[in-house]
Formats: C-alpha cells, sequence, structure tokens
C-alpha cells in the first residue's frame, strides 16, 4: 500500500483479547498503543507484538483519543478497542480501499459482539456499523457518558466483513460495567439538566426492555437476548434513579 496505516488500540487490563486484536492489525505500518496505567499483562503483550506504547492516566475518551491521534503521522489510521479482533474479510477489505485512496475521510465496518453464549445478530446488536477507518484528521472524538464516537468529517463508505467484539467475560464483569455506565450516564443527565426519579426510571426502563427484546427481535437470540435487555432494563433504571441522589447515604 503506497498509504501509510496506524492501527490504535486504547488499552487498560486488556490482556485477555490484546495480542489477538494487535495479531489482526499487522498489516499497518505502524502500532500504537496508548494504555491507561495497567496492572496486568497488557504492557508487556503491546511491546511483545511490536506496537509504539504511551503510558498516562485516563483522562477520559475524548482527551485520550486526542492525545493519541496528535501522536500519529500516518495517512490512515484503524481504530479497534483492545476486546476487538478484526476478521480476515474485514483486513483484507481495509487494505483493498485504502489501496484504492478514494475519496473518502473513512469507511464504516460491522461488529459483530459475543453476550453470553452465542455472537448477538438482533438486540440492536448487529450489524452495528462503526467509523473505525478513518483518513487522518478526517474524524471528531465525541463522547455521551461514558461512550466515545467518532465522528466523520467527510464523505464515508461503508466495508463488509466485522469486527468481533468480546466485551464481557461473564455476567459478574457486565454488572460492573453497568455500575460504571449508569454513574457516567447520570452525571451526563444532570449535567444536561435533565430530571431523575422513581417513576421517570422505571418508565425508562421499561420502554428499553420494550426496545431491546421486542422491537429490535432480542427473543429470536435465545437467553442472551432475554438476559441483555434485562440488563438493559436495569442499566437504564440505575441511569435515571442516580441523577438525583444526594452524596452517601445516611449521613
Amino acid at each position: 500500500m503506497s498509504q501509510t496505516v496506524t492501527g490504535l488500540v486504547l488499552t487498560y487490563n486488556g490482556e485477555r483479547w490484546l495480542e489477538d486484536c494487535l495479531r489482526s492489525l499487522d498489516f499497518c505500518d505502524e502500532l500504537f498503543v496508548v494504555d491507561s496505567q495497567s496492572t496486568d499483562r497488557t504492557v508487556e503483550i503491546a511491546e511483545k507484538c511490536g506496537a509504539k506504547v504511551a503510558i498516562r492516566p485516563w483522562p477520559g475518551p475524548v482527551k485520550q483519543f486526542e492525545f493519541a491521534l496528535n501522536e500519529i503521522k500516518t495517512d490512515w489510521i484503524v481504530s479497534l478497542d483492545q476486546d476487538e479482533i478484526l476478521t480476515d474479510e474485514l483486513r483484507e477489505n481495509i487494505i483493498s480501499a485504502i489501496s484504492l485512496d478514494e475519496k473518502t475521510a473513512g469507511y464504516y465496518t460491522p461488529r459483530s459482539s459475543f453476550y453470553f453464549n452465542r455472537f448477538m445478530k438482533h438486540s440492536g446488536w448487529y450489524p452495528d456499523h462503526l467509523f473505525r477507518v478513518f483518513r487522518n484528521g478526517k474524524m471528531k472524538v465525541t463522547a455521551s457518558g461514558a461512550h466515545y464516537h467518532f465522528e466523520p468529517l467527510g464523505d464515508t463508505r461503508k466495508l463488509s466483513g466485522d469486527i468481533l467484539h468480546y466485551p464481557y467475560n461473564s455476567f459478574f464483569e457486565h454488572m460492573n460495567k453497568i455500575n460504571y455506565y449508569a454513574e457516567e450516564g447520570a452525571k451526563d443527565l444532570r449535567n444536561k439538566g435533565r430530571k431523575g426519579g422513581v417513576l421517570r426510571a422505571l418508565a425508562h426502563a421499561k420502554m428499553r426492555f420494550i426496545k431491546l427484546y421486542f422491537l429490535k427481535l432480542g427473543f429470536l437470540d435465545g437467553l442472551a437476548g432475554f438476559c441483555n435487555a434485562l440488563a438493559g432494563f436495569y442499566y437504564t433504571f440505575q441511569k435515571y434513579i442516580r441523577v438525583d441522589e444526594k452524596g452517601d447515604w445516611g449521613r
């Protein structure tokens, strides 16, 4: 490829899938890992895979990505989370698209996520197109609560082939992440002047379950779809009930 490419991954205690993630990016000219002070083997694995590693405290997704993007000098960037892996089909399609050097800001790619006992095909989880292949300088990072988003600055196309995503190792880990996401989501609602309370929490949680299980056809994902819809109910209830929370209980 005449165009140069960096594979970018932000990490924190990501040793479980990181080697597979970086190996799937080995067509890139450079691998760049920005680590938020991991306490496991994440940095060791990244260096073994030939990645350049920067270690800095986590300032939130927008600032961490902005730091990373300012360090990258290649023409293109392929960004993955530490628990994501490119399929061979998507790898080849990315290489081909970048080689063509089309006049686009970048490409959306499908993501297939594993939950409980299967790759989800419904529940709003698939194809989950994400803007992960982009020209340097043609993407803006935004965030809502704990979730970041890449916004293209120009025309885009879609590529076929999946990013394989392994977001949770267990229900225990999912519940821990829900706790974090609900807290960040509540802060975001509070900052926007939105109201909370039990009735709003129940109403929004009920609608979340209906959306995931019925409207998004989660029932077709079997037990995994049902568990995911219940988790969505719990997350949404927690997010809205925390908006009006006042400090430590009992003080």
